[in-house]
């Protein structure tokens, strides 16, 4: 089963909550923090307790790779944890040109065996072309992103009229010859989602700034369902994984991502 496939699968079981494995020893709950190999059994418990109503996980790189060979290990051993049908993303937001994309590529989806990544597209198309030849993968291109500083270059209107998101748009639905793009939209930047919702086609749109960073849930899902678009995917982390710090951790985590996908799947009613 290819990347698209796995993601189409939970998508029609309208499962669209992406947990971000974000993971920090100073949030872990406490009472893991004297066990060995703690951030390898915290990112365990949440995916044994997660995984039957996940539609993905996302792990960011940063997290892992300031720890060096470690983190790389922790890295590995997580991604054995999440069941085969269930759909990867390597948020390494990637973007250089075309021979160090290259490697990069050959990183991500060969050697750790990501389903999909994040590219950052702002070199141009050979900095994503690498990447984009892997047909059976799925490539979240950055279009508008969550952070407040998005406007610095994102929001910047061109001569033709357009943003600069809005050309990147463009961009990765010409780019999108094998079916194999997705981008990365901000939940955080609802007016703009509205704007541009009819630009999305086919893409796989995946949604950060849920929870801490302040997007909604219910707008974002109530806004793709008024556009009959189902590919969408919600990623919430922090306001996920560090939902409980006593050992009931297991349960409140199951609990509160139950709650998530009942108030997205009573929104897009």
């Amino acid at each position: 089963m290819d990347a698209r496939e796995k993601l189409q699968k939970v998508l029609d079981e309208n499962k669209h909550i992406c947990i971000g494995l974000d993971t920090d020893e100073n949030k872990i709950p406490d009472y893991l923090k004297g066990e060995k190999n703690a951030l390898q059994l915290f990112n365990k418990i949440i995916i044994e307790n997660t995984y039957e109503q996940v539609a993905a996980y996302k792990l960011n790189f940063a997290f892992y790779e300031r720890m060096g060979t470690k983190g790389f290990e922790i890295l590995e051993e997580t991604l054995s944890y999440i069941p085969s049908k269930i759909l990867t993303i390597g948020d390494a937001k990637r973007g250089d040109i075309g021979n160090t994309c290259e490697m990069y590529a050959d990183a991500i989806f060969n050697k750790l065996n990501f389903d999909s990544v994040t590219l950052n597209p702002y070199m141009g198309y050979d900095s994503v072309e690498p990447f984009l030849k892997f047909k059976d993968k799925i490539n979240f291109i950055l279009v508008l992103t969550s952070n407040k500083s998005s406007n610095d270059f994102e929001k910047l209107k061109l001569e033709n009229g357009k943003y600069l998101f809005q050309q990147v748009l463009n961009s990765v639905n010409n780019w999108n010859v094998h079916n194999n793009c997705g981008i990365v939209f901000g939940a955080t930047n609802l007016e703009e989602l509205k704007n541009n919702c009819d630009n999305f086609n086919n893409l796989f749109v995946l949604l950060p700034g849920v929870g801490a960073q302040g997007g909604s849930l219910e707008e974002v899902t109530r806004l793709f369902k008024l556009n009959k678009n189902n590919n969408y995917l919600v990623n919430i982390s922090r306001a996920l994984i560090y939902c409980e710090n006593s050992t009931k951790f297991p349960k409140i985590i199951s609990e509160t991502l139950k709650n998530y996908n009942k108030i997205a799947m009573e929104t897009s009613r």
